[in-house]
């Protein structure tokens, strides 16, 4: 319980966490527009690991800016943005998906440092301890976050 709490904290105080439904579909800091930090989502896909994007190459999805590392990386994203995008707009995946509770989803950074594709997938994590309890079953936070996100963020706009 005290865990729980602490967490719950840790997240407020960081300005990361909501619990109401109504947040922006993608994560973006207070301060900035960006997408996953300005990380080229691509760049997971292709490279096996996060790469900054660039101002030269970048988008706008979802009311958010997208940044990616070339022409050919923000190319296919154009292609096929639902394949690239982070799951959970690139809030934390342990989190949407009840984190330990598992009663609602809620809302929390994700860092794009902290990451891993299932299934064709990207997810992203809070930090390394967070992933570390997405890791004891993945299947079954996905399953739960899946649920939880359309009532947790504000598809509509």
């Amino acid at each position: 319980m005290i865990k729980r709490i602490l967490i719950a904290v840790s997240l407020i105080l960081g300005g990361t966490y909501a619990a109401a439904a109504g947040e922006d579909p993608i994560y973006t800091s207070w301060t900035s527009s960006k997408a996953v930090g300005g990380y080229d989502t691509v760049a997971y896909f292709k490279e096996g690991k996060p790469v900054k994007g660039s101002k030269k190459f970048k988008t706008k999805y979802m009311d958010a800016e997208w940044r990616f590392s070339s022409q050919e990386n923000l190319d296919l994203f154009l292609a096929d943005p639902a394949k690239y995008a982070p799951q959970y707009g690139g809030y934390c995946a342990w989190a949407m998906g009840g984190a330990e509770n598992g009663t609602r989803g809620f809302t929390a950074s994700g860092d794009p440092e902290i990451w891993k594709i299932v299934d064709g997938k990207l997810y992203l994590n809070y930090d390394k301890s967070v992933a570390k309890k997405w890791n004891v079953d993945i299947p079954g936070f996905i399953e739960k976050a899946d649920r939880f996100y359309p009532e947790t963020v504000d598809l509509e706009e």
